[in-house]
This record gives C-alpha cells, sequence and structure tokens, in this order.
C-alpha cells in the first residue's frame, strides 16, 4: 500500500484515478506493472513536466488546466489526456511569454531529458517518440520530494490483486 501511495504522489492522482489507470494496463498486453507506469508517464501533464515546460507536475497540471498547452495543434485542457506515439506537445504562442514557464525552462536545462521525448525547447514543441518504459519511468523520477528508491511495481499490481 505504501508504494501505491508514493506513485500516486509522484504523479499527483487521486485513487479513482489511480484505479482506472490500473484498470486500463490490467486490459493490455505485457506486465501489469510496468503499463501502469507507461500509461502514468503518457499524461499530458506529466509531458509537460519532462518536456521541461513546468517546474513541477502541479505547475504542469495547472498550465495544461489553465489552457497555455496544445496537442497536435489543438488546445487540451484535461490534465490525464493519453499521449500516443506522435503526438506534439506544444504552448501556445500567447504563452510563450509566461514568467513561469521561462523559468522552467531554466530550470530543465540542468535536468535529465526524457528518451521517449523529442524537445524542441526554443519553440517550446515536444513530440512523443516513443512509448515510455516502466525503465524510463524509474531513471527520471528526480525530485528530493521523490526518494531515491526504486518503484516497485509489483507490490502496487499485489495489492490491487487481492
Amino acid at each position: 500500500m505504501r508504494e501505491k501511495q508514493k506513485v500516486r504522489r509522484i504523479y499527483g492522482i487521486s485513487e479513482r484515478q489511480f484505479r482506472r489507470f490500473f484498470e486500463m494496463a490490467q486490459r493490455m498486453k505485457g506486465i501489469t506493472g510496468e503499463n501502469l507506469l507507461s500509461l502514468l508517464e503518457r499524461r499530458l501533464d506529466n509531458v509537460v513536466f519532462r518536456a521541461g515546460f513546468a517546474v513541477n507536475r502541479n505547475d504542469a497540471r495547472q498550465l495544461v488546466a489553465h489552457g497555455h498547452i496544445a496537442v497536435n495543434g489543438r488546445k487540451v485542457t484535461v490534465p490525464s489526456f493519453l499521449l500516443k506515439v506522435g503526438d506534439v506537445v506544444s504552448v501556445k504562442p500567447s504563452s510563450h511569454g509566461l514568467k513561469r514557464i521561462q523559468e522552467a525552462l531554466a530550470v530543465a536545462e540542468r535536468r535529465q531529458a526524457a528518451r521517449y521525448l523529442d524537445c524542441d525547447r526554443q519553440s517550446l514543441k515536444a513530440t512523443l517518440i516513443s512509448l515510455p518504459t516502466a525503465e524510463d519511468a524509474q531513471a527520471l523520477k528526480g525530485g528530493a520530494e521523490e526518494g531515491s528508491k526504486p518503484i516497485r511495481h509489483d507490490l502496487i499490481v499485489e495489492y490491487y490483486s487481492k
């Protein structure tokens, strides 16, 4: 149960959202725990954070909810929107000058880039070039609040299998 709470805290999602993502992961082919982490990494708010357009996931969620982010040229205001390979996430041109985005870009220069994203920080665009793996989620955890221990997705699957 502690592992589930840790992952929920990292991604900033409710129990209801987490259960929905877990059920989606169960229906997919492959290892359920790895599928779960891949789905969570493909959330729009997480991709905005990984691309370096936001300092943290809460900030990314707010940018999405307030209409500053577009996917494939269309405004999306749902932070849990799931991206597909080839989707292009961009900051709307009218939002390029926002102080919080400029500060996030400065912080992002020091952060490790995600392997599954092709980021163009000059034009504030990022493309999902491949599906994220559980290893990507582990390698990119980052941040002092998340601790240094790896995510044990097997314990999450075990918890929900009861």
